[in-house]
């Protein structure tokens, strides 16, 4: 039998749209939410690099840089289900010297409806605290010496304080792995894992399909220094890495640091 060229290209086409049609993709609802990280003193956008700011031990001092990790991001509903937000990454880092670390694209779809809070981990659960799994800076560059525990700073906030002789003084007040000493310096007999859960005060809402919020995360930064302990430079000197004391107090301290400014 013999097809004329014309047929047998509509024979074609008809068979092609026959094995190739199907009904159209549900639209798919997009529903997702930014952070920007802020660090103020006092209600105040932070400066840096200026000796402007006392804290409640009347610690005369100056903040250089800031650094830290958030993980773990959760949005909490009114029944007790939560929402882990890790599609992408479970893991963002802050650097108040680098702009674009500011923001937080969360990737994850959010399912719309109501939230009654945001939690967030402070630093890393004892779990994903891993050594090594940051190849390039400058997350790399937050380290934690393996003799003192491994993993990586949960923060690292550096400035100098005027000590009551006049001395301009260095201090890094870095949060991590604590240690538990059989003898000072070199008999270690344990660990303590000082990461800690933040709940955001004030953070509920509703998120409707198709809509993007923005939250603006604030570390207050004064907070570090007074409640419920008032936390003396003068006391506690420049360097508290290996003092799981002044980290313990610089924990408990840290449950009213973070705050929501701004929902829009």
């Amino acid at each position: 039998m013999n097809f004329k060229p014309h047929i047998f290209l509509l024979l074609l086409l008809i068979v092609f749209s026959a094995c190739t049609k199907k009904d159209d993709p549900p639209v798919e609802t997009k529903q997702k939410i930014k952070l920007h990280f802020y660090h103020k003193v006092n209600g105040e956008e932070a400066r840096f690099d200026t000796m402007i700011y006392e804290n409640a031990a009347g610690n005369p001092y100056l903040i250089n840089e800031i650094q830290w990790f958030i993980s773990d991001l959760s949005l909490m509903k009114s029944n007790g289900d939560s929402i882990l937000l890790n599609d992408w990454k479970d893991i963002h880092y802050i650097d108040t010297d680098l702009p674009e670390t500011h923001t937080w694209n969360v990737f994850d779809n959010i399912p719309a409806g109501s939230y009654d809070e945001i939690r967030f981990t402070f630093g890393f659960t004892e779990e994903k605290n891993q050594s090594f799994m940051f190849p390039n800076p400058p997350e790399r560059d937050m380290f934690w010496p393996e003799f003192l525990g491994g993993g990586y700073h949960y923060m690292k906030l550096n400035g100098k304080w005027n000590e009551p002789n006049g001395n301009i003084t260095p201090f890094d007040f870095h949060m991590g792995i604590g240690q538990i000493y059989y003898s000072y310096p070199d008999s270690i007999i344990g660990f303590v894992h000082n990461n800690f859960r933040v709940s955001l005060p004030n953070s509920a809402f509703e998120i409707q399909e198709n809509e993007a919020m923005d939250f603006n995360i604030i570390m207050n930064i004064e907070n570090w220094f007074k409640d419920p302990h008032v936390y003396d430079h003068n006391v506690w000197k420049g360097y508290i890495m290996q003092n799981q004391e002044a980290m313990k107090l610089a924990k408990e301290n840290g449950h009213n640091v973070f705050s929501v400014e701004e929902v829009k």
